[in-house]
This record gives structure tokens, sequence and C-alpha cells, in this order.
């Protein structure tokens, strides 16, 4: 009789540990495609700031076209962002570096773009210039988002005691949007 007792502990803390670990597999894989979701969503936002930059620079041109230098760091610099994000092997990493560098540009260009006042009287470059400052909000939103996610699930890989059934599974820490050093210095802009 004593055995039948043992038996039945020992099944139920083999059903106990087996419900155990298959919610800890599933709350991992539901973080992992939230990290997912999150990245698609700024890849949403990025984008319609990248079709929405060649007609920013034509408009640009058509007032400031001595002002090459800046409209071409900006043609550049959507080139490197729209090429990072149409490759499929390209890291979290590399992407958030194309993209700070077409930020960089993009907020030289805004700065250029204040010696014109004809041009800051364009309704077109002001209707522009009011869906450019939308999309960047929604992209700091959307990375904020995605950072927010990223730490919720790298932080249950490495707690105890989901790391074990992560180690088992082979999740892998997922990159934070960062910016980069450059993005951190304050630009020059010279007239």
């Amino acid at each position: 009789m004593g055995w039948i007792i043992l038996a039945i502990v020992i099944v139920i803390i083999i059903i106990a540990l087996v419900l155990w670990a298959v919610g800890a597999y599933n709350a991992l894989v539901a973080l992992r495609n939230r990290v997912k979701n999150g990245w698609a969503q700024i890849d949403v936002q990025l984008k319609q700031r990248a079709d929405l930059i060649p007609n920013l620079v034509e408009t640009v041109k058509g007032y400031a076209g001595h002002e090459s230098s800046v409209l071409t760091q900006v043609t550049q610099a959507r080139a490197g962002a729209v090429a990072a994000a149409a490759n499929p092997n390209a890291t979290t990493v590399e992407r958030a570096t194309a993209e700070n560098a077409l930020s960089r540009a993009l907020f030289n260009l805004q700065a250029t773009m204040e010696a014109y006042p004809q041009l800051q009287a364009n309704q077109n470059f002001m209707d522009l210039q009011a869906q450019l400052k939308d999309l960047e909000t929604k992209i700091a939103y959307a990375r904020q988002f995605y950072n927010d996610v990223v730490l919720k699930y790298n932080t249950k890989i490495e707690t105890v005691p989901s790391n074990i059934i992560a180690g088992m599974f082979h999740f892998e820490q997922a990159q934070y949007f960062q910016a980069d050093e450059g993005s951190r210095q304050v630009p020059q802009v010279r007239f």
C-alpha cells in the first residue's frame, strides 16, 4: 500500500514538472513573438519614413538646391537604411545603425531648412514636415515598446527557473534597438 502512495506522489510531481515546463516554454515563445512583433512595428514606421524622404528631398531641392551635400547625405543614408531593411541577414544592430544614420541626416536637413523662410512658407513642405515629425514620434514609441519587450524576454531567459527551459530549447537573447555613438553627439550645422 505504501508503494502505491509513493508512486502516486511521484506521478503528481512528474505531472507538475511537465506542466511547469510547458508553461515556461509557452511563456518564452510568447515573449519571443512579442519581440518579433515589436520589430515588425518599427519596420513599418521606418518604411513609411523611407517612402516620405524622397518627396521631402525634392521639395527642399527646389528651394535650397545649393545645399547638395546635405541632400546627398540624406539620400545616401536613406539608401543605406533601405538596403539594411532589404537584407534578410541584417542583424538588429546593423539595422539600427543604418536607421540612426538616417535620423542624423534628417536632423541635419531639418536644421538646414530653417535657413530658408520661403521653404517654411510652402504648404507642401509643411505637410511633409508634419508627416515626418509624426513618423519620428511613432518610431520613437515603437522603439521604446520593442526595447521594453526585449527587456522582459531577456529577463525571462536569464532568470531561474525559466533559464533551464531557455537553455534546453536554445532561446537566445534579443538585441536592443540602441542609439549609436553618433546619435548621442550634438550635430554641427554649418551654413
